[in-house]
């Protein structure tokens, strides 16, 4: 039986917070959600913002084959609905304009049998 795609995304955010976690990020929040859209999940690390967007698959860690990229996953309209959400945020939040942020992707393999993972970050993700 497989799992489901939402349980293979919340698996795969937690990873990430995890890895983000142990690379010295300052986790704030996760799933800030809005009608427009959702950010997974947001960090902090020498005074800049990382806004995440996590893509995870379910497959053999071993099998994962480099022509594979879930972070493709994030087109151009994901990416315009992850900045006016992004927006929202640093309003909500009265986040001055002078405090850098920035898009990272995160393309998480998971192997669900062998109970492992593998990350690729793409940081500092242009729109």
């Amino acid at each position: 039986m497989k799992p489901k795609s939402k349980t293979i995304g919340n698996l795969g955010e937690i990873i990430v917070s995890n890895y983000l976690n142990n690379r010295g990020f300052k986790i704030i929040e996760r799933n800030y959600l809005k009608k427009w859209g959702e950010i997974d999940v947001i960090a902090e690390r020498g005074g800049t913002i990382h806004f995440v967007e996590v893509k995870s698959i379910s497959c053999s860690v071993e099998d994962t084959r480099e022509w594979f990229r879930p972070e493709e996953n994030v087109h151009p309209q994901k990416l315009k609905r992850l900045n006016r959400t992004i927006q929202s945020y640093l309003m909500e939040k009265n986040i001055s304009d002078e405090t850098p942020w920035q898009i990272d992707v995160a393309g998480v393999f998971l192997d669900i049998k062998t109970r492992k993972a593998r990350i690729r970050m793409i940081e500092n993700v242009v729109i």
